[in-house]
């Protein structure tokens, strides 16, 4: 196909969160309608079409301090191998090179072997763990907290203010902050399963009583996105019957900008599948 021939990229609205939807479901990611309606609506959702079917997108969240996130890269399977997404994550990449804004992605292994060659560089790396829950809550909720608590925690580690972004998450229905011992955690809804995350503590001990705490006071899947830096923490998961699912590979496109003062035991938001 010559490149005159290629379908146009395009920016997605507000009506498109459903046909989004409609592609991470596909890809198995557990994203929910909510999730994309967050980026088309803080965001820059870029889209290419086949008639008036969406058939690939791509992302990009802007954060404080000259950050940007990319994610949302999707290709449904009859259109993947065509270059849609490397022409989307250019188009993510060209408009924050506009803005002044460095690039991160979460990228899978497959993922990982797109974004390095456009000049993406590693740093943390992840793990998808996923826990099948008994239909029975054995024990009460444990304690809350405020949405300030964990903006401040989630700033300390990461360098960015995701103020916008938690409080949305937090607002939903059926979400909670969760703290007990110095540690605290994000509980959210997600397509097939509850989230844990970000999840921050001072060592691994009390993030593990955090986690089991949580686990007891839910009945539905969990998954929980942590650090594989963090080994006791992924040990004690996988000890107590949490299953890795895949890895993720953190990527940074250009300078750092932000120093983090901790690192976090497991970290959220809606660019993880």
């Amino acid at each position: 196909m010559d490149a005159t021939d290629d379908p146009p990229i395009l920016k997605l609205g507000a009506d498109d969160a459903i046909p989004g939807l409609a592609l991470s479901t596909e890809a198995h990611w557990n994203q929910t309608e909510e999730d994309w309606r967050i980026f088309l609506r803080d965001g820059i959702v870029f889209g290419i079409r086949d008639g008036k079917r969406l058939v690939a997108t791509a992302a990009l969240l802007p954060y404080s301090g000259n950050n940007a996130w990319i994610s949302m890269v999707l290709v449904s399977a009859t259109h993947r191998r065509r270059g849609l997404a490397t022409r989307l994550v250019d188009a993510c990449l060209e408009t924050a090179r506009k803005n002044d804004l460095t690039s991160w992605l979460d990228a899978t292994p497959d993922g990982a072997a797109v974004y390095g060659p456009l000049g993406f560089t590693p740093t943390l790396q992840l793990r998808r763990l996923r826990l099948v829950k008994p239909a029975r809550a054995d024990a009460p909720p444990s304690s809350s907290a405020s949405i300030d608590a964990l903006r401040t925690r989630d700033r300390r580690a990461t360098g960015f203010d995701r103020t916008a972004l938690l409080s949305a998450f937090a607002r939903r229905s059926g979400s909670r902050i969760v703290a007990a011992h110095g540690a605290i955690a994000l509980v959210r809804d997600g397509r097939t399963a509850r989230h844990i995350g970000p999840l921050f503590a001072d060592h691994a001990a009390e993030a593990l009583a955090l986690v089991h705490a949580i686990v007891r006071s839910e009945t539905a899947p969990l998954l929980i996105d942590a650090v594989a830096s963090q080994a006791a923490f992924l040990e004690g998961l996988t000890v107590s019957g949490w299953t890795i699912e895949r890895p993720f590979q953190r990527m940074r496109f250009g300078p750092a900008t932000t120093m983090a003062e901790e690192l976090p035991f497991a970290v959220a938001g809606p660019e993880f599948g």
